[in-house]
């Protein structure tokens, strides 16, 4: 006697695509809404424009290095022919890593309160984790259809557990003496949790981040399989018409922009640990 998974989930899926559709529809509505108005800002100005104003800012908020680095990685970008896919692809990883960090910040704040929440999502975690990334794909392709919102969904998915598990750590690393200094004067729990163990936390905080961007914009190649758009749709194009400049130019273009949120993330850890210490 076998069981097969497929057999006891096919049921409860076909449940809910007929009775939750309009729900799913409308979760698709502002997901691609939400995807449309960040493309639709990153594309009004011209390339070296936004360039040029990305390449400032990073300049005057962290470094004259980091602001080199996005001009000679968005600069390769649009030398590669580039420039839509690879704005189509940070459209897709700000948005689901804003909502992988919305969902992982608060469940890490909880965790590091109560081991048993800790002990629960723990085994879920490591489920998340060792699932291969495509699998994710296939529930939630059957519920929104191809496009940007199944890979949305999916790069949420992935991206969650590095958040999760060092947003915990983060709080549980915080000593003891300083939460007690913050009760011993009165503050309120909130008070207690923006103003002194957020400052400390953060840090550690921006690793989990770090990691939660690059896990998320690892899963872009596979989201362009089903239809995504952005650098992984490019590098499936070249796989599929077999030409190797195409899906070459693509994927050096997902590893500039790797390189390049990394060293920003990597940047932003640097300064907080200088304002801290």
């Amino acid at each position: 006697m076998s069981i097969s998974p497929g057999s006891l989930l096919s049921p409860v899926i076909d449940w809910l695509n007929t009775h939750w559709h309009p729900f799913f529809m409308l979760i698709s509505k502002i997901v691609e809404s939400s995807l449309d108005a960040i493309e639709a800002a990153l594309l009004t100005l011209p390339a070296y424009g936004v360039i040029g104003i990305l390449a400032i800012s990073a300049g005057v908020l962290l470094s004259a290095r980091i602001g080199l680095l996005v001009i000679a990685t968005l600069g390769f970008c649009v030398l590669n022919n580039q420039w839509v896919a690879t704005m189509q692809t940070l459209a897709l990883v700000s948005v689901s890593v804003f909502i992988a960090v919305l969902i992982a910040f608060p469940l890490g704040v909880l965790a590091s309160r109560h081991q048993r929440l800790e002990a629960g999502l723990r085994p879920l975690l490591d489920i998340m984790q060792t699932v291969p990334p495509w699998v994710y794909l296939i529930p939630a392709v059957i519920f929104f259809s191809l496009g940007r919102v199944p890979a949305l969904i999916a790069t949420i998915i992935y991206g969650i557990p590095p958040m999760l598990r060092i947003t915990t750590l983060a709080f549980k690393q915080i000593p003891n003496e300083m939460l007690e200094l913050g009760q011993a004067m009165g503050a309120p729990p909130f008070t207690i949790l923006f103003k002194i163990e957020m400052p400390v936390a953060l840090p550690t905080i921006l690793v989990g981040l770090n990691q939660c961007i690059l896990m998320s914009l690892a899963m872009v190649v596979l989201a362009g399989l089903v239809g995504a758009g952005g650098l992984g749709s490019e590098v499936t194009r070249g796989l599929t018409r077999m030409e190797m400049g195409l899906g070459l130019r693509a994927g050096l273009s997902i590893v500039v922009i790797a390189l390049l949120l990394d060293r920003l993330t990597r940047a932003a850890l640097q300064r907080k640990r200088k304002i801290y210490t």
